[in-house]
């Protein structure tokens, strides 16, 4: 009853272990997550992210955990996407690509430009208004230009470890 609390500090190491325990809650839901399915190639591995998100949330979240939106660069890591997309019973998702800079000039996550392969629907992309900027695919493998505000679910990408 004579002595004095240093609750400020005690406040904060609380608030701390707050939100520790938070991320450790985020992370475990992710594993649990990434349990339940992935698709892979020779070299990287992807993942539906069963949470809607805008894109730029998308891409922080696949960065945080070590990876990026997906970056179908090729036909068959694309139709791999694809299947994946529509196997998981979901019409659409983010990827990794978008026009924010420079309308109509249309980059990876990773910024590198888009170059040899694109798989646009029909009439795509299209964005009269300038809102568009960033790009889904749908479940049959085809992109379409959308708003990166619209929040739906999204593929990550990662590089597998080297031995």
């Amino acid at each position: 009853s004579g002595t004095v609390c240093d609750c400020g500090r005690y406040r904060r190491v609380v608030g701390q272990l707050n939100i520790n325990v938070a991320r450790l809650n985020t992370s475990i839901k992710f594993v649990k997550n990434v349990i339940a399915g992935i698709r892979e190639t020779d070299e990287k591995f992807y993942y539906i992210v069963k949470e809607e998100k805008n894109y730029r949330e998308a891409l922080i979240h696949c960065r945080d955990r070590g990876g990026t939106l997906a970056m179908p660069k090729d036909g068959a890591t694309n139709a791999l996407i694809a299947d994946y997309i529509s196997n998981s019973g979901l019409f659409r998702a983010f990827i990794g690509l978008n026009d924010m800079e420079k309308e109509g000039q249309f980059v990876y996550a990773d910024n590198s430009p888009l170059q040899n392969y694109s798989n646009w629907k029909e009439g795509e992309p299209h964005d009269p208004a300038g809102r568009e900027d960033c790009v889904e695919m749908l479940s049959t493998g085809e992109w379409n230009d959308s708003e990166c505000q619209v929040t739906i679910y999204f593929v990550c990408e990662f590089l597998k470890k080297r031995k």
